[in-house]
């Protein structure tokens, strides 16, 4: 039996968009037992299973053994995370900003690092109401309105420096010419001073931060049915070259993009139809 993905993506209700990028509902079943790649993101990740835990066991963070559960979180990170699966997978994925971190867990990003925890750790009680509300629902669309309403219960929005504010929507944004330097010149800090402010507040360095939007760009292209040339989307995503782009993607996902592309099957089986 030839693998099927079935799911839906979402946006959250426009309070919670700051907070929240969106809602990814997956169900993936009939595939052979294997692994696939936990890729570092400029968003912190979320996820909460339907039926079975997820099994983890290699963890992003190199400190931490691997292991299963039914609800994570986990921070910002520059290592990828190895997930197992027998075949069969079914949950929901949410891409939190790093605002959303503090409003909804109460926390910066740094405090979580690259760590996986259990979301009741960091969301309370709450995230036991959810996970069971969603197991007995069976339409995408009504489990992303159980979301937003349990989410919205616990959101408590904390402002930021607008300093920190901007170093951050540059440093992740779209530009792929970004540079540090300059951004630290646009708001008009020291680099050392927005290094030490930028680590405090999300866990990963400036210039990190810039490789992993580039990283990003570049998985963004690479998930895409027809594949431009490798050079090509190296040039797109701010890499000097080819060569660089391997050499960045063999330190944040454990392997080439080539490889990557040859070995991951499930974002490629079927596209998510939008939730309206």
């Amino acid at each position: 039996m030839a693998g099927v993905s079935e799911g839906a993506s979402g946006l959250p209700h426009p309070r919670l968009r700051p907070f929240v990028q969106g809602y990814e509902g997956y169900r993936l079943h009939g595939f052979e037992p294997g692994t696939h790649i936990g890729m570092p993101a400029s968003t912190l990740t979320v996820i909460i299973t339907i039926d079975e835990p997820i099994h983890v066991p290699v963890s992003s963070q190199p400190g931490q053994p691997g292991g299963h559960w039914d609800m994570l979180a986990s921070g910002l990170t520059v290592h990828p995370a190895t997930i197992a699966h027998n075949g069969f997978q079914h949950g929901i994925q949410l891409s939190l900003t790093p605002a959303g971190c503090r409003a909804l867990f109460g926390m910066p990003s740094a405090a979580l690092g690259s760590w996986i925890v259990e979301l009741p750790d960091v969301l309370g009680a709450r995230a036991r109401e959810l996970r069971e509300r969603l197991s007995v629902t069976p339409q995408w669309r009504r489990r992303f309105t159980i979301l937003d309403e349990i989410l919205l219960r616990e959101l408590h929005p904390v402002p930021w420096d607008d300093e920190l504010t901007q170093a951050w929507e540059l440093l992740s944004g779209p530009d792929p010419a970004v540079r540090v330097a300059a951004v630290a010149d646009e708001i008009g800090w020291s680099r050392r001073h927005l290094g030490n402010r930028f680590a405090a507040e999300f866990g990963v360095t400036p210039k990190d931060a810039a490789r992993i939007a580039r990283f990003e760009r570049s998985h963004r292209m690479l998930r895409t049915p027809v594949l431009p040339p490798l050079s090509e989307i190296a040039v797109r995503s701010g890499y000097y070259d080819q060569a660089h782009m391997a050499r960045e993607w063999r330190e944040l996902a454990g392997m080439p993009p080539s490889v990557w592309r040859e070995r991951e099957e499930f974002p490629f089986v079927q596209a998510l139809e939008p939730a309206e």
